[in-house]
């Protein structure tokens, strides 16, 4: 019938062609496809697993570089996550479809796709939800993905459950010097409930220096960016810009202008008019929420992250995969390129070892990004004219003027190499004492016994309680028995 014509559908630019099954993965299908994909192409790609759902059930990234496995110097890392909600599974589905597209006319000889592999590190994590996938897949198309499915199996939201620091950022704006970049996370937010989906990704974050990120979603047509969050408690829609609102809004617009149709005027959509911005808004004028992922990268990591809505089904029928497929395709890849804006290099002492943790800021963007083990960094920057600085502690400071002219196909190099001083010039910067909190990361050790070993047993006595214990049974909420593991 016609929908074995679609599910089959050749995708080429050359003679040779790529051939694609356009079809709904069950969650065993995806991870066969994924480390088939690996398989057929061992030299550039290999999976991994980054944690595993409630249930079990792998967290599987497939990575996509001229050196799977390892970070080389100098070379941005990107990311794409889908499916975060179980019941929008668009995203998660043409992240199936592009890992087989890479590993395909990359064989075949695409030189634009081998360019982007050969230059680039690309991971892509099809599904963050595969339990809540599985719950919505067995209600199917017809309910169109609204009813169930959304959150994981504990019942949480893993858009609303990643650490609050926007609040953080807000109420540090009006100190001089305060940092907006590798916010820690407050141990209190190991208080409250953390999904182990949740943990994974937080934990990956911090383990790749991630340059670019979009996390896909659906519901909607349009590109949404930080921050989330509103500045203003209590307007729920209030545009509430990042420091780096320039930057933000010219990677929404290169997946809005690449889209077949996300930009354009006459395009249906779900309620909602985006089209008069191009199809692009700022998270928070859309709605405000607290403890989304995007946020989270801006202000933990280096990583910009981009929530990509593909469309008003969350659940569409099977053959519009494939021309959703041709809808984002081009879209996806030229987001991929875009990692290669801006200015990249090394910071180095005097004696060429690279140096790790030096911060990079560029005047006028009151967000500073960091270098990476070996000292190399990213820093996304539209074109212009900026003053870029390196410092790192014992280090003297190094600024320098530089210019991205508009038509740059490629990142712009800039060095540092910076020279010891036994003063500190910016003491009271670097002994900001939250600097060594970035480093508390499950402080608590819920998450520690997942790595094979034995948890404790839930029922041991302890004979002598901690000074906390008597707040919790006065409350009469239950104890939180697992903060007794490291006591």
């Amino acid at each position: 019938g016609s929908r074995q014509d679609v599910a089959f559908a050749n995708i080429s630019d050359g003679g040779q062609s790529t051939v694609l099954q356009f079809t709904y993965h069950s969650n065993a299908q995806m991870f066969s496809i994924l480390k088939k994909t690996a398989a057929k192409c061992p030299q550039i790609s290999r999976t991994y697993s980054i944690g595993r759902s409630v249930e079990g059930k792998d967290l599987l990234v497939i990575e996509f570089s001229n050196n799977p496995g390892q970070h080389d110097l100098l070379e941005p890392e990107v990311k794409f996550i889908g499916n975060m909600h179980g019941n929008e599974v668009l995203g998660r589905q043409l992240l199936v479809y592009l890992a087989q597209y890479l590993c395909s006319e990359y064989l075949l000889g695409n030189e634009r796709i081998q360019t982007i592999i050969n230059s680039t590190r690309i991971h892509l994590l099809p599904s963050m939800n595969p339990d809540g996938y599985e719950i919505a897949a067995s209600e199917g198309h017809l309910y169109n993905g609204w009813t169930s499915g959304r959150a994981n199996a504990q019942n949480l939201d893993l858009n609303r459950n990643f650490p609050d620091l926007t609040s953080v950022y807000y109420n540090r704006r009006r100190f001089k010097r305060f940092r907006s970049d590798h916010i820690p996370i407050p141990d209190s937010y190991w208080m409250s409930k953390v999904a182990p989906e949740t943990y994974a990704v937080m934990k990956w974050i911090r383990s790749i220096p991630f340059v670019l990120s979009a996390s896909l979603h659906g519901g909607e047509l349009v590109i949404s960016y930080p921050f989330d969050f509103s500045r203003h408690p209590l307007e729920e829609k209030m545009f509430s810009p990042t420091p780096d609102e320039q930057v933000f809004k010219q990677l929404a617009r290169t997946y809005a202008d690449a889209h077949a149709t996300m930009s354009s005027n006459d395009t249906q959509r779900c309620g909602a008019s985006f089209a008069n911005n191009g199809g692009i808004v700022n998270g928070a004028l859309w709605y405000s929420f607290a403890g989304g992922m995007s946020d989270f990268n801006y202000l933990h990591s280096n990583c910009l992250e981009l929530t990509v809505e593909l469309g008003c089904d969350k659940f569409p029928a099977e053959e519009e995969l494939y021309p959703e497929w041709l809808r984002n395709k081009e879209a996806l890849l030229s987001f991929m390129e875009s990692v290669h804006r801006g200015i990249k290099g090394t910071v180095k002492d005097t004696d060429g070892n690279g140096i790790k943790g030096a911060i990079i800021s560029v005047k006028g963007i009151r967000h500073d990004v960091t270098t990476a083990d070996d000292g190399d960094y990213w820093r996304l920057l539209n074109s212009g004219v900026y003053i870029v600085s390196a410092v790192a502690p014992g280090y003297s400071r190094v600024a320098k003027r530089i210019r991205l002219p508009a038509r740059m196909q490629r990142t712009g190099r800039v060095d540092f190499v910076l020279k010891r001083v036994l003063v500190e010039p910016d003491l009271d910067y670097f002994s900001i004492p939250e600097l060594e909190n970035y480093e508390r990361f499950d402080p608590f050790n819920q998450f520690g016994q997942q790595d094979g070993a034995e948890p404790a047993e839930p029922n041991e006595e302890r004979s002598e309680k901690p000074w906390w214990w008597a707040y919790f049974s006065q409350m009469g909420i239950s104890t939180p028995t697992w903060l007794l593991r490291n006591y």
